[in-house]
């Protein structure tokens, strides 16, 4: 019987343990990296960047962000099979604008009416930053909302791969940024996701039944 994307709702949970002698294979990692890359956000801003840490050095790097504030995070982060770091964009600038609007022009997005639809592009996603930035003031947290946007497609797209994880803000986002030099490329640290296979066992979250709140109470049909 084929899965829904329900069924897949239903039986993705936030891994309490991680089996550390399972990998993810490189066909499967192929595709984690195109649910990050091709996740919708608004005006197709896309202001996310993501460290990637696959080796025991890379994630032992990342696992120092969470050893002296969040220690119960650590071994997580350390038997995952790959673990991810979702960062923001620091400053929305007109150079950064012009880059994907470049890359929506070279993927063939304005090819019917290149000059029409190209500008109309630009102009829509400027007026939606200059309202963040210069009306509501926000833009920082406008785009930290569109990783979240990111981190749910994410979660819901690995768990179709049978890959299970663990979203955590319980990290020292400071030390993050310092470790792997992101706000020199212009990026703040939000959380992690470490990802791979559970430990069956050792996992209490995963007999767990999962628990939502009813419709009729958060749910409005007119």
């Amino acid at each position: 019987m084929t899965s829904t994307i329900t069924d897949y709702s239903r039986a993705r949970y936030t891994v309490k343990a991680f089996n550390a002698d399972r990998r993810i294979s490189d066909a499967d990692m192929a595709k984690v990296r195109d649910l990050l890359r091709l996740s919708p956000s608004s005006t197709n801003l896309q202001p996310w960047y993501f460290v990637i840490a696959s080796t025991e050095e890379g994630k032992a790097r990342v696992a120092k962000s969470a050893e002296t504030k969040f220690p119960f995070n650590a071994p997580s982060i350390k038997k995952a099979s790959h673990v991810i770091v979702f960062a923001s964009r620091l400053e929305l600038t007109e150079d950064y604008l012009q880059k994907v609007l470049a890359q929506e022009e070279a993927d063939g997005r304005f090819a019917a009416n290149p000059e029409e639809f190209k500008a109309q592009m630009h102009g829509g996603r400027s007026l939606f930053s200059n309202i963040h930035k210069h009306d509501m003031k926000d833009a920082q947290h406008w785009m930290d909302k569109q990783v979240y946007l990111n981190l749910g497609n994410f979660l819901l797209g690995v768990a179709a791969l049978g890959i299970d994880a663990t979203p955590m803000e319980g990290v020292d986002t400071q030390a993050l940024d310092a470790e792997f030099g992101l706000r020199e490329k212009g990026y703040g640290s939000l959380f992690v996701v470490p990802i791979g296979y559970a430990d069956t066992e050792a996992d209490y979250n995963r007999a767990l039944p999962k628990s939502r709140l009813r419709e009729e109470d958060i749910m409005l049909e007119v």
